[in-house]
């Protein structure tokens, strides 16, 4: 059993203590009071005049999957020989010796969605994972946690050069709209094979891959930074009634009341990038406070490595300099991509029963002197002082 007293925790659920204390069991948080006295038998931390808070999450990077150093050997975020690749698994290529992971734990960042890039229409499946673990098996939160689809320049730039489709984004949006019509049949075949199994399909891992997408059950991340591509996503989300999430949405601030009256989140960023493409012409950083303030369920991104990922708490300071509510600029990089991820049962907030995921900093968490001085992930100390603790 570990203690923390004497610390103001931001639990990020509506509540916090000025001078509090959380009790972690069995890897999980088990009391989150204003009372310091520790329970007996504890291993007690004194964090006075420290900021204590739920690891901070990543709702889209391409950690362990895009490595910065390793510009051919560590790169295994785009399959570039086909347009359609449902069926890739992020789990399959993520290297838990990426660098990056002690990066992020030292930025106090514990959760992150990391997943295929963009060069393809459809990309493949994502997953959510822990950034401590001995292998990606048990850093594991949520497997498939979304699937990857992109609209704009990356799959035209991509293709074109191949000589095949989509060459244009009307191929983009086309190819599209074929791949799930060609779920939906085969989810027709699968249902009538069940009755006459002579009529059973052949297994087809592209298609299998769409089904829990055209059910509702995992939903399309779809990149889009100009708002007609924006727009073409929630036209086909309409179409197909399947659930989308934006996931950069450069220029959604230009239409916030479009995906307010969807329900639709937005995961946003990178911000603090220069406007390399002609899509990001124009990028800010009040992008996501104006997505905010209309009613979006906002989350924050570094796109590691496009931005290191240590810095994400940095990218929450940049966007509550430009007009996001100080709150919500927090909950953009801790509950807010809990629930956009759907794993808000387990992370995201300070809370009885969820996992003990805990940073303690030196300052308030958007001031860029603060310091991470310690982190716990999944109620073990991974990182304190400046020095990790190796599991």
């Amino acid at each position: 059993m570990l203690a923390l007293i004497n610390g103001k925790i931001l639990t990020m659920a509506d509540k916090i203590y000025e001078q509090g204390t959380i009790v972690i069991k069995n890897n999980k948080i088990d009391a989150v009071t204003s009372h310091s006295a520790p329970p007996a038998g504890a291993r007690v931390i004194d964090v006075s005049g420290k900021y204590v808070l739920p690891g901070f999450i990543d709702a889209h990077s391409h950690i362990g999957i895009y490595e910065e150093i390793y510009r051919l050997e560590g790169d295994d975020a785009n399959e570039t020989s086909d347009p359609v690749t449902p069926h890739l698994r992020a789990i399959d290529a993520i290297n838990m010796e990426d660098v990056a992971f002690d990066d992020a734990i030292k930025g106090g960042v514990t959760t992150v969605m990391t997943g295929p890039g963009s060069a393809n229409v459809i990309g493949g499946q994502s997953v959510v994972m822990k950034t401590s673990a001995r292998t990606v098996d048990e850093a594991v939160v949520k497997n498939p946690a979304g699937m990857k689809a992109a609209f704009g320049e990356n799959p035209k730039r991509v293709y074109s050069s191949q000589k095949k489709a989509p060459v244009t984004r009307m191929a983009t949006a086309a190819i599209f709209r074929e791949t799930l019509v060609a779920a939906q049949n085969y989810a027709a075949k699968i249902k009538k094979g069940k009755k006459e199994l002579d009529k059973m399909p052949d297994r087809d891992l592209k298609l299998e891959a769409m089904l829990p997408v055209i059910s509702g059950e995992v939903p399309l991340l779809i990149h889009a930074h100009r708002a007609d591509d924006i727009r073409t996503a929630l036209r086909i989300a309409d179409e197909f009634n399947v659930k989308v999430s934006i996931q950069h949405g450069t220029e959604a601030h230009k239409f916030p009341d479009e995906l307010t009256k969807r329900g639709v989140p937005a995961v946003v960023g990178p911000s603090l990038s220069t406007r390399a493409k002609v899509e990001l012409k124009d990028r800010t950083f009040k992008t996501a406070g104006i997505l905010s303030q209309a009613g979006v369920k906002v989350a924050l991104m570094t796109d590691h490595p496009v931005l290191p990922i240590q810095y994400l708490s940095l990218m929450a300071a940049l966007a509550a300099k430009e007009g996001m509510d100080e709150d919500e600029a927090l909950k953009a990089i801790t509950i807010n991509p809990a629930e956009i991820l759907g794993i808000a049962d387990r992370v995201g907030s300070l809370e009885t029963g969820k996992d003990a995921d805990i940073i303690v900093l030196s300052g308030h968490p958007l001031d860029w002197r603060t310091k991470v001085e310690l982190v716990i992930v999944n109620g073990k100390i991974v990182y304190a002082g400046g020095s990790f603790a190796r599991m």
